[in-house]
């Protein structure tokens, strides 16, 4: 049975089954722009994995760009991925989870305790943790403020690839949802997640964007590997040429803008007909950096969040984001929705 025909019957966890099945026919309609399919012999992990050695990555601020902050990534034997904010000494790590999200509006923002021991724009970074099968990790941090990249994740992929991963003796967990669900969003957007298939460990993920700019609609269709994600990581966010004009002239006077680290080096910036600066990530002459970005950095953060264990299944995403992505991971805890997978 088609992944289509399975979303078309999935229960909606919240908005309309008629308005998801609407959406589902656009999504259809449109052409598939790229497909990756994991090598036949890829097996996903065993065994829980963490770092062999700890690495550390810098970068000038996402929200203070004239300042650089660092990144220190640290094996870890306890299960999860943790963001300790070394400069407040009395707090305690941040759990990647979908209990510490603290807020959706831009991006995707932890906090535990304190109100102060918050992390922002974490989506670029926990994302990792589904992409590489990272398991166990400890990131310290000298700031709530983390880098933002010219290259989207890929500074932080190939940390990782320097450090070296290694594997223990405890079994991965894997998880996958009970029955076909979906979470409708705002003008047409959707998000679907199907069981897996018996005996599959994989995740697979087809992913639609609809932009009124020179992104246009794009998509893409690939299953989460290390390599594929590793293709993927190297998107960078978006914005529009207005958005990029507002931060550099009347956002200045805004608090949460003025020291934004918007450059045309680490933004895609799109205009209504034409990119203003390079596009990477280009397939038949088509830039898909956005709906790459969108998929592998933006929707597999918020699956990251499912801290339970690795999820397992095919997911459809249409013209979502960060809030609808982590709606529907914390509504498949609230429903008791996740089984695990044998």
């Amino acid at each position: 049975m088609s992944d289509f025909v399975l979303a078309k019957g999935a229960r909606a966890l919240s908005g309309s089954s008629d308005m998801v099945r609407r959406s589902l026919e656009q999504m259809q309609a449109l052409p598939v722009d790229q497909v990756l399919r994991a090598d036949p012999g890829f097996r996903p992990e065993t065994y829980q994995s963490t770092l062999r050695d700890s690495v550390s990555v810098t970068g000038p601020g996402t929200f203070f760009g004239k300042a650089q902050r660092t990144l220190v990534m640290v094996p870890s034997q306890e299960s999860g991925w943790w963001l300790d904010r070394r400069d407040i000494p009395d707090s305690l790590p941040i759990a990647v989870s979908v209990k510490n999200v603290w807020t959706t509006a831009r991006n995707i923002v932890l906090c535990a305790g304190s109100p102060h021991n918050y992390v922002r724009m974490v989506e670029h970074i926990v994302a990792l943790r589904i992409g590489l099968g990272l398991d166990n990790l400890m990131i310290r941090m000298d700031s709530g403020d983390p880098p933002l990249f010219d290259r989207g994740s890929m500074d932080l992929v190939e940390a990782v690839e320097r450090a070296g991963v290694v594997t223990g003796r405890v079994p991965v967990p894997y998880v996958t949802v009970r029955e076909p669900v979906s979470i409708e969003g705002p003008h047409g957007s959707f998000v679907c997640v199907l069981p897996a298939e018996r005996g599959s460990r994989l995740l697979s993920v087809d992913c639609a964007i609809d932009f009124k700019t020179a992104i246009g609609r794009q998509r893409i269709q690939f299953d989460v590997t290390p390599a594929i994600f590793r293709h993927g990581a190297l998107a960078r966010t978006n914005c529009s040429l207005w958005q990029m004009l507002f931060t550099r002239t009347i956002g200045k006077l805004l608090a949460d803008v003025r020291h934004l680290g918007y450059t045309n080096r680490n933004i895609l910036i799109a205009g209504p007909k034409r990119y203003f600066n390079e596009p990477k990530l280009v397939h038949q002459g088509k830039s898909l950096e956005a709906a790459w970005h969108r998929a592998t950095l933006d929707l597999l953060a918020a699956v990251a969040l499912a801290d339970t264990g690795r999820l397992c299944g095919r997911i459809l995403s249409y013209k979502a984001g960060h809030a609808l992505d982590v709606q529907l991971i914390r509504l498949l805890y609230q429903e008791n929705l996740l089984v695990p997978v044998g």
